[in-house]
């Protein structure tokens, strides 16, 4: 079978790296279409990668912007002229931007014989920190160019449960599957040297606009007023300062760590911790993040405010604890949870992520759900 993925982000090619091994590894042709503009960086990247063609995209410096959108549409527009001229048997378009929703119907009309699966990794404007004005034009507008477009396909995948329930009324009659984000094994082995004397937190990724800084230092003041607190930073962002002076200024130590690429530097930082910070602003529309797959990996637990998906898994399997309204409480439950506790949480979190988000987990249910769409009329 002739494959196809189309995909603008570098931040999503984790699991496209993912996707490119299962069907290689099911014997499939397979090329991946790609941006050459780095979002996260902001830069052009050079490296060239097996069965990747780097599609040549205009800059932009602004996330919210109208240079970023005008990027994204042209990127759209090249990219499906790569594939007019493949013509795989089965397109596997990457969602957002939503252009490339509109790009990839029109491709499927033309071609009814090609399998089409939309894999929504976000949702835009849904998921962006804007306000009430998501309501509006032009973001309406913005979102239905996704919404009109997802009927061509023959299965919407979605990165959580959650974007499903939002979409419900536009999924209706729609065949969908959720397939969770996922992390290839690493060599790494966790031995936990715990403090029973203070409380060590993690904090993994970037610094940007969407974690929620205020309710992070209320949390952490509130249990380093019960226990000592020292928060591990491992990444950077354009608010590192502010987070590191707003946590210093509660009393708690910040032990700044910088970016750490070395799988067993980061697991030796895992296991001097006794949970990961997985919080964000609340307006955010998120059902999983990848710093909590990154936790789970590593079997750290979470101190956990994000809806949906990770909400019913930190209470169903009891690995972390999820933020109420009542801090104060939430950082008594953290102090009563003793080292031995702790340890036992951590095994159940490595399981977690061995029996969902590995890649033998994401492997067993792409097999499911490509037979799904692939069987489709």
């Amino acid at each position: 079978m002739n494959v196809v993925i189309v995909n603008c982000f570098d931040t999503y090619e984790e699991r496209i790296d993912l996707l490119h091994e299962y069907f290689v590894s099911k014997g499939h042709k397979v090329t991946v279409i790609q941006s050459d503009f780095r979002h996260f960086k902001k830069e052009y990247r050079t490296e060239e990668k097996e069965n990747f063609l780097f599609v040549p995209s205009k800059p932009y410096y602004k996330n919210l912007s109208f240079s970023r959108l005008k990027s994204h549409y042209v990127f759209a527009k090249n990219a499906f002229k790569h594939v007019e001229s493949i013509r795989p048997d089965l397109l596997y378009a990457i969602i957002p931007p939503n252009s490339i929703a509109k790009f990839a119907s029109n491709y499927k009309k033309k071609n009814t014989s090609a399998k089409l699966i939309f894999d929504l990794i976000d949702l835009w404007p849904e998921t962006m920190p804007l306000g009430k004005v998501k309501n509006f034009p032009p973001f309406t507008f913005w979102q239905s160019m996704r919404d009109w477009n997802l009927k061509y396909a023959d299965l919407v995948i979605s990165e959580c449960d959650l974007y499903r329930n939002i979409l419900r009324d536009v999924l209706v009659n729609l065949k969908t599957e959720t397939v969770y984000l996922a992390k290839k094994e690493i060599a790494s082995e966790s031995s936990p040297i715990l403090s029973s004397n203070e409380i060590h937190l993690c904090y993994l990724g970037s610094i940007n606009n969407i974690i929620d800084i205020p309710k992070i230092k209320s949390l952490l003041e509130s249990i380093n007023n019960l226990k000592p607190v020292t928060l591990h930073i491992i990444g950077d962002g354009e608010n590192k300062d502010y987070f590191i002076n707003q946590i210093e200024l509660i009393g708690a130590k910040v032990n700044y760590h910088g970016k750490i690429y070395d799988n067993l530097k980061k697991q030796e930082i895992f296991d001097r911790c006794h949970f990961g910070i997985n919080i964000m602003k609340d307006e955010v529309c998120v059902g999983l993040t990848m710093k909590s797959i990154d936790y789970f990996q590593g079997g750290l637990p979470i101190l956990n405010n994000i809806q949906g998906d990770t909400t019913r898994i930190v209470e169903e399997f009891q690995i972390g604890i999820n933020i109420t309204p009542d801090i104060n409480s939430v950082a008594t439950k953290v102090i009563d949870i003793d080292i031995k506790k702790n340890v036992i949480m951590r095994e159940t979190t490595r399981r977690v992520f061995e029996n969902y988000f590995s890649f033998e987990s994401f492997s067993n249910k792409l097999n499911n759900v490509i037979k799904i769409a692939m069987d489709s009329e």
